[in-house]
């Protein structure tokens, strides 16, 4: 996607998304800590008297940026802007909800940034590129689990080689590799409980989601991208309904021992190569 620039030298994305669900629900679903956690990252939003005045998002490894709330307009838009990250300058994020017609709503984000040079292009358009895959899992949340209670169990880790070598280390370690969509899959034995359908799977970029039934009801969201000249494979677990934080307890121990004995991170030697 291109970068939009101004005069002012504003530079611009914008990613879009038709999804289900009234005005009012699509809010809670994008501009509430409950909400984004649902389908994004654990975020949570700072108040004060009742009003959001910052939003911070947990993205693993001690990646946690505050952005103070610029505009709120509920429901149709709010805004913020935080820190840049890898040295950019300042970054708004602005979310728009439109109401539809014929029903559902559509959801408008831009990220832009202020620079005189075009250096921080790539950063906005890794953005964009980003943005699809969270908003499939959004469209995917607000189908089957819209305003349910939910907890997420969420993996970052770096790996060695490639982005495409590191996708197929993952798919290969889950058991994932050449799987179709709509079709039904269950995990190896030695990988710890899940179960679903495949609603999405794509190589560019890496990108895979289940609707998933076991161990609980949910999503999960896996891919593999490169990030500071690293390699790196996230899997997102999204659990619905009254038993998800349960569920999310449960579970975690026995991924984090599978990440480590199958996707160990690279050692010293490697990432000096």
């Amino acid at each position: 996607m291109s970068v939009k620039k101004e005069a002012s030298g504003r530079r611009s994305i914008e990613v879009e998304v038709e999804v289900p669900g009234t005005s009012e629900e699509v809010w809670q679903a994008i501009a509430t800590g409950p909400g984004i956690s649902s389908w994004f990252v654990p975020t949570q939003f700072e108040e004060i008297d009742g009003k959001p005045v910052a939003v911070r998002c947990n993205f693993g490894q001690g990646m946690e940026p505050r952005s103070p709330v610029t505009a709120w307009d509920p429901p149709r838009m709010f805004a913020a802007q935080g820190e840049g990250w890898g040295g950019s300058p300042p970054i708004a994020t602005e979310w728009n909800v439109e109401a539809r017609a014929g029903g559902g709503c559509r959801v408008r984000v831009a990220n832009s940034l202020v620079s005189s040079s075009d250096d921080w292009d790539s950063h906005l358009e890794a953005t964009a590129l980003g943005w699809p895959g969270f908003f499939r899992t959004l469209r995917l949340y607000l189908t089957h689990f819209r305003g349910q209670r939910s907890a997420i169990l969420q993996f970052v880790t770096p790996v060695p080689g490639t982005e495409t070598q590191a996708w197929e280390a993952l798919t290969a370690a889950i058991g994932l590799a050449g799987v179709s969509v709509g079709q039904h899959w269950t995990a190896p034995a030695d990988v710890p409980a899940l179960s679903g359908v495949v609603e999405y799977a794509s190589e560019c970029p890496y990108d895979l989601l289940l609707r998933v039934d076991q161990p609980g009801p949910g999503i999960a969201a896996l891919g593999a991208f490169g990030f500071g000249g690293q390699s790196m494979v996230a899997l997102n677990f999204y659990h619905y309904g009254d038993q998800a934080s349960d569920t999310v307890a449960r579970e975690t121990p026995a991924w984090q021992a599978w990440i480590e004995q199958r996707l160990p991170a690279p050692s010293e030697d490697t990432q000096r190569e």
